[in-house]
């Protein structure tokens, strides 16, 4: 016989599995530790998440990593913009490696394009449209693209 509830509700009923980092009752681990989501994301991208509010946990993630960018680059600039300012291969204002070589600054120059393209592609339309619907593994590829970005900034020894 068919689940009589709506998936939200079951949703919502499981959402207690998802509250600590610790083996699930079914022996799993919460998702956010299987995929390794960055620690230093606020609690809300995890709230929302276990609350099946999925694109808006993407959309608070993207606002994170904005307002993590603006801090180090010490700009005021948001979004695409700020991307493309702060991690310039010309002349970054977060420098991800020594930018002595080609590859250096091949990579300096893709991670600037990670970095604009996820903000534009991600984060974006879940600010600015009210229809965006994530599945649970739409916000976790997300949210590890996320913590792929915040930790090249840490791999940087940014402060």
């Amino acid at each position: 016989m068919a689940d009589p509830l709506p998936v939200f509700e079951r949703v919502v009923r499981r959402a207690h599995v998802f509250t600590a980092a610790r083996p699930t009752p079914a022996g799993g681990f919460h998702p956010f530790d299987q995929r390794d989501i960055h620690p230093k994301l606020p609690p809300i991208v995890r709230n929302l998440f276990d609350d099946g509010h999925f694109a808006q946990s993407t959309f608070e993630a993207y606002k994170f990593v904005d307002k993590e960018v603006q801090r180090l680059a010490g700009l005021t600039e948001s979004g695409f913009k700020l991307m493309m300012q702060a991690l310039s291969a010309d002349n970054p204002m977060i420098r991800l490696n020594d930018l002595n070589t080609t590859s250096e600054k091949d990579e300096q120059k893709g991670f600037q394009f990670l970095f604009a393209g996820s903000v534009l592609a991600l984060r974006n339309p879940r600010g600015h449209e009210h229809s965006v619907i994530d599945s649970p593994d739409q916000c976790l590829d997300h949210l590890s693209l996320a913590s792929l970005l915040l930790r090249r900034l840490d791999a940087a020894g940014l402060k």
